[in-house]
């Protein structure tokens, strides 16, 4: 009796953590976010010049970007609101808008992995060694192949 009762609590875990691994998106939709770079400059940064926002995404704009990935099967809504932040897919930093084509809902989980490498990324655009068409490659890159931030941190830690 106890091994049918550790058996179905185990297969119970399992399906559970395996759904909840799908109530939110582990990277961008492509459709819905494809990313965009600041178009309307509040300033210009780096060597390079590039066009710098400022962040100014509306309270109203974060509630309909958790709609729109719902409407693709997500389940973010209904979610703890605090596990999320809504991401710049092209960050600030490295010249992204805030358009809403470069907004998604991104879970804590993988703001854990990506952040450390934007900044770094960022970094590396100030000092002048990393041009910003590469930079927003690395982070689509690492943003799409959560897997990969690690190799890519450390070819952009080497630059």
């Amino acid at each position: 009796m106890f091994k049918g009762a550790a058996l179905f609590v185990t297969v119970l875990l399992c399906s559970t953590l395996s759904h909840a691994g799908g109530n939110f998106p582990k990277g961008p939709d492509a459709a819905l976010t494809p990313g965009a770079l600041c178009n309307h400059a509040d300033s210009y940064r780096y060597p390079e010049k590039i066009k710098y926002c400022e962040r100014d995404v509306s309270s109203s704009t974060k509630a309909g970007i958790f709609q729109k990935y719902d409407q693709l099967g997500y389940r973010t809504r209904s979610m703890k609101r605090q596990a999320f932040k809504i991401d710049h897919y092209i960050p600030l930093c490295a010249g992204g808008s805030n358009e809403i084509k470069n907004l998604w809902p991104q879970h804590e989980s993988v703001y854990q992995i990506t952040d450390q490498l934007e900044a770094l990324i960022c970094e590396k655009m100030a000092a002048g060694r990393l041009k910003q068409k590469d930079a927003v490659e690395l982070i689509m890159e690492a943003k799409n192949n959560l897997d990969q931030v690690p190799v890519i941190e450390a070819q952009v830690r080497d630059l």
